[in-house]
């Protein structure tokens, strides 16, 4: 415990006399607050919107597909007494072969869906990093801190990259 208190004592006078030096005191710092850029930025949303529209439709179809096999399934096991032993087994072969089928189905969307998100969000923070180096190229910033615990408007670039990120904006 001591040990720690003379580090945290060292560390406070070396910031302490790094802040003091001249150079230090032209630093100039920004923040940004990423989740809140990718949940306002107009453009995100879009392309989210347009993504969960793409697999609702296939969603649906799947939805469909698993209701029509259950109701198969169901159609099978009221009428299985009455069929003999080989259309019995080729129906239940039918039917097995089907819930295979459809469960690939589920996973391939699945992960489709997961893969789409990924590249999604890959381009989204490219465009949000190429957006960032615009920003310290033209206000000279020599630091900018990703989501921090607080900081005052002044120094929040927050609002002008979600500016940016707009429709008919130019991040290049």
């Amino acid at each position: 415990m001591q040990n720690l208190t003379r580090i945290l004592s060292v560390m406070a006078l070396a910031s302490g006399a790094l802040l003091s030096t001249p150079a230090m005191a032209e630093l100039k710092i920004a923040s940004i607050r990423l989740g809140e850029v990718f949940q306002q930025s107009p453009t995100i949303k879009a392309g989210g919107e347009k993504l969960k529209a793409e697999f609702e439709r296939k969603k649906n179809e799947l939805e469909a597909e698993g209701k029509r096999l259950y109701d198969d399934s169901e159609k099978f096991k009221k009428e299985r007494d009455l069929l003999s032993s080989a259309d019995r087994s080729k129906r239940e072969k039918d039917l097995a072969n089907r819930n295979v089928e459809f469960q690939q189905k589920q996973r391939q969307a699945q992960e489709d869906l997961a893969g789409r998100e990924r590249q999604m969000f890959t381009d989204a923070q490219a465009k949000v990093d190429v957006i960032i180096q615009q920003l310290v190229k033209e206000k000279q910033l020599d630091l900018i801190v990703r989501d921090p615990v607080w900081a005052t408007p002044a120094v929040d670039i927050t609002d002008e990259v979600v500016k940016r990120l707009g429709p008919g904006a130019a991040a290049k």
